[in-house]
């Protein structure tokens, strides 16, 4: 069982990039469904249907994560979610196609897949899977609330840093982890 600062900062850092990425993919679904069918993994009619059931599951997931109940539930979902997308980019890396979009806040955010985002989509993974396991039964005080608020804008700045740094090309120089 998790700490109950570690578990708030883990699920508001993942509902926020859950919610960015549903946003995204909801927003655009003809554009999310190309990405999905340019993966070459199903059917493209199962694509279809994913175009609106994988954003609609994230923002859900990020839902159930904003609630200690719920928590356990959601670190599940987003756990599998992130898992599926990093298999999916590994497969396309592995046959060598390294242009496509990797489809992670939506077709309006193009990016390549790299090897980082597979890296990346597995410590996300991992991240929901520990809050899948409970957190322990500790009240929050005034000082724990700074703490989280501190944390959470930290590894946001750190995300965002790496994200810029290792996805896209012009910034990250093609830099390929």
């Amino acid at each position: 069982m998790l700490d109950p600062v570690f578990s708030l900062t883990l699920a508001l850092l993942l509902t926020t990039l859950l919610w960015h990425a549903a946003v995204g993919k909801l927003g655009a679904r003809a554009e999310f469904r190309a990405v999905l069918d340019a993966y070459d993994l199903l059917p493209p009619a199962l694509n279809a249907v994913l175009s609106l059931l994988l954003p609609v599951g994230e923002g859900l997931s990020g839902l159930a994560l904003l609630f200690s109940r719920t928590r356990p539930l959601g670190g599940l979902a987003a756990g599998a979610l992130f898992a599926v997308y990093g298999l999916a980019m590994a497969v396309n890396l592995a046959r060598g196609r390294r242009d496509l979009d990797c489809g992670c806040a939506g077709p309006g955010e193009r990016r390549p897949i790299t090897g980082y985002m597979v890296w990346r989509n597995a410590g996300l993974s991992l991240a929901g899977l520990a809050l899948a396991a409970g957190t322990a039964p500790r009240l929050l005080t005034p000082g724990d609330g700074a703490t989280v608020l501190g944390a959470v804008l930290g590894f946001a700045l750190l995300y965002l840093t790496l994200d810029r740094l290792y996805t896209h090309p012009a910034a990250g120089h093609g830099v390929d982890h």
